[in-house]
C-alpha cells in the first residue's frame, strides 16, 4: 500500500447556500476554493501560521475617563453573596 505525505477528503451534502458563499469568498480573496478551504481546515485545526490579530478597538485604549458613579456602580455589581453560591 502507498503511502502519501497528503490525504483527500471528500464532504457530501454541502448545502447550496455554504457552497455560494465558500466560492464567493474564494473569488474575493483570489484564492481557489481548495486554497480557501485548506486555510478554513488549518485554523480549525490550530495549525495556522500568525494568530489573527484584532485591532477594530484599540482607539478606546487609554480613554478611560473615571468617574465616581461608575465606580460605585461598579463596586456593587462585584459583591457575592455567599448564598447565591450553596
Amino acid at each position: 500500500m502507498k503511502s502519501s505525505a497528503f490525504k483527500q477528503y471528500t464532504v457530501r451534502n454541502i448545502p447550496r447556500s455554504v457552497d455560494r458563499a465558500l466560492k464567493r469568498k474564494a473569488l474575493d480573496k483570489g484564492k481557489s476554493l481548495n486554497a480557501l478551504i485548506l486555510e478554513a481546515l488549518s485554523i480549525e485545526a490550530g495549525l495556522a501560521g500568525e494568530p489573527k490579530s484584532y485591532d477594530d478597538l484599540d482607539f478606546l485604549i487609554g480613554s478611560w475617563i473615571s468617574d465616581p458613579e461608575v465606580e460605585k456602580a461598579l463596586t456593587e455589581q462585584r459583591v457575592v453573596d455567599s448564598k447565591d453560591w450553596k
